[in-house]
């Protein structure tokens, strides 16, 4: 072999030999990505079961001061969309005010103004309870993404069902009185 062959010969096993490093890194770094993929996933399903978990163990021991919640938070719920919109109280109390300081006889009174002509049974306060309760639901979002989320909310409203309205709003209030389990 002449010199120049032998350059070349050594040239090739040095860009194979730097091919194989780079595959070595990459299949590193796939197996860690890999990994840390499953990781992630195996701690999101372990929080997702701890949460459906505790929510169980919250009910359990506050069964009775959840069926007790229920209504009022319903009630509050209802209340906050309809003086949202009309307006009755010009302080608007957040929603969570309502259910914790607010005596339920007075939000009940204040719902029932709030309605006027409707009762509290009619589709229209139906309405409501679910735009507050999933006004509540959407409030950690950023405003732009919580707008976009209730429109749609009044979207599928309109498109629903009563029994399918009742039965999410049922879902909703059910899930939204574990927050105020004390």
């Amino acid at each position: 072999m002449n010199s120049g062959n032998v350059k070349v010969v050594v040239a090739m096993k040095i860009n194979v030999m730097k091919i194989n490093a780079i595959k070595v890194k990459l299949f590193y770094t796939w197996r860690s990505l890999f990994f840390i993929s499953l990781t992630v996933i195996a701690f999101t399903s372990i929080g997702e079961e701890f949460t459906e978990e505790h929510k169980q163990w919250l009910k359990q021991k506050f069964a009775e001061q959840h069926q007790n919640l229920i209504p009022i938070v319903a009630v509050a719920d209802m209340y906050f969309a309809c003086n949202k919109l009309r307006k009755v109280d010009p302080i608007q109390l957040p929603l969570a005010d309502l259910v914790t300081k607010e005596d339920k006889n007075v939000l009940a009174e204040k719902l029932s103004v709030c309605l006027g002509s409707d009762e509290i049974k009619s589709d229209l306060a139906l309405n409501f309870g679910l735009q507050g309760c999933f006004h509540q639901q959407l409030s950690g979002l950023p405003d732009e993404e919580r707008k976009i989320k209730m429109e749609l909310v009044d979207k599928a409203i309109l498109s629903l069902s009563r029994e399918e309205r009742q039965q999410s709003f049922t879902r909703c209030v059910n899930a939204q009185t574990i927050v105020y389990l004390k």
